[in-house]
């Protein structure tokens, strides 16, 4: 059973920076499926954006503008385990941080980058973060 597991999340002041990690464990696809991992983020009251995504067979890594310049997402193969460096917070980052794995990575690029609902594969359970002084 594919599992993951987010961490990170926290009270920071604005400006400053995040490192939320997503444990990936279970059975992934094998890499034919061309699987990847997209992180997302819902506000109360505010529809579920997409944050950035990484392929799991070549890493490339894809953002919307509205983070590119500020969000980071990387991969440590032997720790199973997806970064989302996020930098220069504001207070209008504060969310609830997901992160998904999707067997179809043109799926999740879709997903993360123009909010077209695709059946993820697996969910994690959300970190909070809260940006404010």
């Amino acid at each position: 059973q594919l599992r993951l597991v987010e961490s990170g999340g926290g009270l920071v002041q604005p400006g400053g920076s995040l490192r939320l990690s997503c444990v990936v464990s279970g059975s992934t696809s094998a890499q034919l499926d061309a699987p990847a991992i997209g992180w997302f983020r819902q506000a109360p009251g505010k529809e579920r954006e997409g944050l950035s995504c990484i392929s799991l067979n070549d890493d490339k890594k894809y953002y919307p503008d509205s983070v590119k310049a500020r969000f980071t997402i990387s991969r440590d193969k032997a720790k199973n385990t997806v970064h989302l460096e996020m930098n220069s917070l504001k207070p209008e980052d504060t969310a609830v941080y997901y992160c998904a794995y999707g067997s179809t990575g043109r799926k999740v690029y879709e997903g993360v980058m123009y909010g077209t609902r695709y059946d993820f594969d697996a969910w994690g359970q959300g970190t909070q973060v809260t940006v404010s002084s």
